[in-house]
């Protein structure tokens, strides 16, 4: 093993032995080389005043090398902000930015340790860290029925961890607790889970209420003290778009400091929570008690960067930074806030008005983006086909009875149209049925 790697190996297990414990075998062999071209680099632009041959970019005038054709469409921003290669952990005056957001909307992080957000290439890819720093084939992966797709390529496939479901809701509709407690501790022989927090979820839209997060909380703190250690990620892809009485916050502010054997690590981005979904910003940050943790798991992160994609994109750094420091920031965001919560709204007072009863009931939804049907007496496949083909309408089928539509992208005027049709779609197959 890399004797870097060693090192960051033995400051964590100083620091927390439990973290140790949770790293995947490529976790405790990456590191962050300190001798290599990027070292290097970085003491030369500090030190080589008359020649900085060091660098793998091209420059000119003092500054790097560009095309017209493409800066005269970014004529706003100076070219030393745009061409050059981002730090492997991204640009420090964002990182600081991001952390300052993280704080002002999650009053919970106050008086919490906690690290420095790292850039990642937007959520996704903070997500493959997690998977790479902590997955190793057969673990645990603990995340409800209701989910986004990419998690089974991103820790199953990729990584050959064993993905355990339990139910999100309960007949109640509210959420499953008890369940996800359940799911868990049948953990314990491996003494090891991960277990990804999606909330706004996807497809869901639910965000729990506080007094269901506090539960959630709850159970953790249980299967920790039952020798279980959790990596427990918050993925908080549509943070902010809480449209009702749920948790305002990110859980990861409870979980910081809560359980030695208790990792919390909190992906986020600007791609949805600033409407930058083409940008590819997003975060990855680390709750620990003790700094030694903290570092080495940042090194062990921005080894993984440095070895798949070197670093995140400099322009579109620049432009969420640019945009974080505008005094019209918070009101341009609020304006898209209320058109989505009308969306929801709209979406709600429909099927709760009677119209479509029989033919569908729907999972809570609060927040996020989508909501899904359940459908009754249909098939959710047979349904998007024919939405597809006979009405030009899109919809995701998940499963045999549930329908993902996404309200984010339908101009609230249209909402009342694009339910009758489904409502028509969904008539029209039961009458082939009964034919």
């Amino acid at each position: 093993m890399n004797p870097m790697a060693e090192q960051w190996n033995e400051k964590i297990k100083s620091g927390n032995e439990h973290v140790y414990d949770m790293l995947s075998g490529l976790g405790r062999e990456i590191y962050f080389p300190k001798e290599g071209i990027l070292s290097q680099s970085a003491e030369a632009a500090a030190h080589a005043k008359k020649y900085n041959a060091t660098i793998g970019i091209a420059t000119e005038n003092g500054g790097p090398m560009h095309l017209g054709v493409i800066q005269d469409k970014l004529s706003a921003y100076s070219p030393k902000d745009l061409y050059g290669y981002a730090p492997p952990a991204g640009k420090p005056e964002l990182r600081a930015a991001w952390r300052e957001k993280m704080i002002r909307e999650n009053p919970s992080l106050e008086g919490k340790a906690f690290g420095n957000p790292v850039a990642t290439n937007a959520l996704t890819h903070g997500l493959s860290i997690v998977a790479d720093l902590f997955a190793d084939a057969g673990d645990a992966v603990v995340y409800p029925d209701k989910n986004w797709e990419n998690y089974e390529l991103t820790f199953g496939i990729r990584r050959g961890a064993k993905i355990v479901n339990y139910e999100l809701f309960t007949e109640e509709m509210k959420f499953n607790a008890e369940a996800f407690r359940k799911a868990l501790l049948e953990q314990k022989g491996a003494g090891k889970a991960i277990v990804p927090l999606n909330f706004p979820n996807n497809p869901t839209g639910y965000t729990p209420s506080v007094e269901e997060g506090d539960e959630i909380v709850e159970a953790l703190l249980e299967a920790a003290e039952a020798g279980i250690d959790l990596v427990v990620v918050t993925d908080d892809a549509y943070f902010g778009l809480f449209f009702e009485d749920s948790l305002h916050e990110s859980l990861f502010g409870k979980l910081a400091g809560l359980h030695p054997r208790i990792l919390p690590v909190k992906i986020d981005g600007a791609t949805k929570e600033e409407f930058v979904w083409g940008f590819r910003v997003g975060f990855i940050t680390y709750a620990s008690d003790n700094a030694d943790v903290l570092a080495g798991l940042e090194q062990k992160t921005m080894g993984i960067i440095r070895a798949t994609i070197s670093s995140g994109p400099h322009p579109s750094q620049t432009f969420v930074l640019d945009a974080l420091k505008s005094p019209e920031f918070e009101t341009q965001k609020q304006e898209k806030f209320l058109i989505m919560k009308g969306r929801a709204n709209k979406v709600k007072a429909l099927l709760d008005s009677g119209k479509y009863d029989g033919f569908w009931t729907y999972y809570p939804f609060n927040s996020g983006y989508f909501m899904c049907l359940k459908l009754e007496g249909v098939n959710a496949e047979e349904l998007r086909q024919r939405l597809l083909h006979e009405y030009g309408v899109g919809t995701i089928a998940l499963g045999e009875t549930d329908l993902r539509i996404a309200f984010s992208c339908i101009a609230e005027e249209n909402l009342e149209d694009l339910f009758d049709l489904v409502y028509k779609g969904a008539g029209e197959l039961r009458s082939v049925k009964a034919e």
